[in-house]
């Protein structure tokens, strides 16, 4: 079971490369074919005033021509960083989430950048993260806006808690698990330990097993809040990748994620692979 086709998203802020040069290093480890998708934001930018030639006269084919040019100099950006690997620059004039949604589903990883509210973008997309997890169908690896990380998974923690979507959070981050030298299965629990015919610790590490991964298993009853938790344990360890079924609900016609997974996500120091 291998990684053979990952979708980059790709935009003008300053983490882009930090998202390219991850998603390089798991391609080439992988053998796998990189897809760069490049939203031209013509839907949902607002471009600054300071950037169009002063009086101009047609606003809107001005910002058109200056959202296409910035493209073209993103996609040149990424062909530049990626050298012999084998890939290709997508280019949409859909919304942000939707793109990555429908191109997603034929990649068998979606890599994009953790939400950032300080950001200066002029492409703001709240939600994205939340969106993508509950619709795409696909693994997520969401990379944090601050930090270097060029290789992940040489040192994961798994989040299992027994349920579907960590189940299904475990076997897609088999590819990358198979290289790690050191992979710890945690459960975190506020109260009693959960029963073991739940969590089938055993039976897990067994499964792993078959597939090549050598997991220790821990489990932790704590007083703090789950995510605090997890992250704690994260820097404990010195692990370079999380991963960790992503909860999700209907509000309206908002589609959110669940408190454990948005405080991660929210806090996260480590690039973080989630599936629902």
């Amino acid at each position: 079971m291998n990684i053979k086709t990952i979708l980059v998203h790709l935009d003008h802020t300053d983490r882009c490369s930090a998202r390219v040069d991850l998603a390089h290093g798991i391609a080439s480890t992988q053998g796998a074919h990189l897809i760069g998708l490049l939203p031209s934001g013509l839907l949902e930018g607002t471009v600054p005033a300071e950037v169009l030639p002063t009086g101009m006269t047609d606003y809107i084919a001005e910002s058109a021509r200056y959202l296409r040019q910035r493209a073209q100099a993103i996609g040149e950006g990424f062909g530049a960083r990626l050298g012999p690997t084998s890939h290709e620059i997508r280019e949409t004039d859909g919304t942000t989430v939707d793109s990555l949604v429908a191109h997603g589903r034929s990649s068998d990883l979606v890599v994009v950048g953790q939400e950032d509210r300080a950001s200066d973008s002029d492409v703001p997309v709240r939600g994205l993260v939340a969106q993508l997890v509950l619709d795409v169908g696909r693994p997520v690896l969401v990379v944090p806006y601050a930090g270097k990380f060029e290789q992940v998974g040489q040192n994961a923690l798994l989040a299992w808690d027994g349920s579907r979507a960590a189940a299904v959070a475990m076997r897609e981050a088999l590819p990358l698990l198979t290289h790690a030298s050191r992979v710890t299965l945690v459960s975190f629990q506020r109260t009693t330990p959960i029963q073991e015919d739940v969590l089938l610790i055993p039976e897990m590490t067994r499964w792993l097993q078959r597939h090549g991964v050598q997991a220790k298993f821990e489990q932790h009853v704590m007083e703090i809040d789950t995510s605090d938790a997890l992250l704690s344990r994260v820097s404990d360890l010195g692990a370079d990748l999380v991963v960790m079924g992503g909860y999700g609900h209907s509000r309206l016609r908002e589609r959110v994620l669940g408190g454990v997974t948005r405080e991660v996500l929210a806090h996260m120091t480590v690039p973080v692979l989630i599936a629902h």
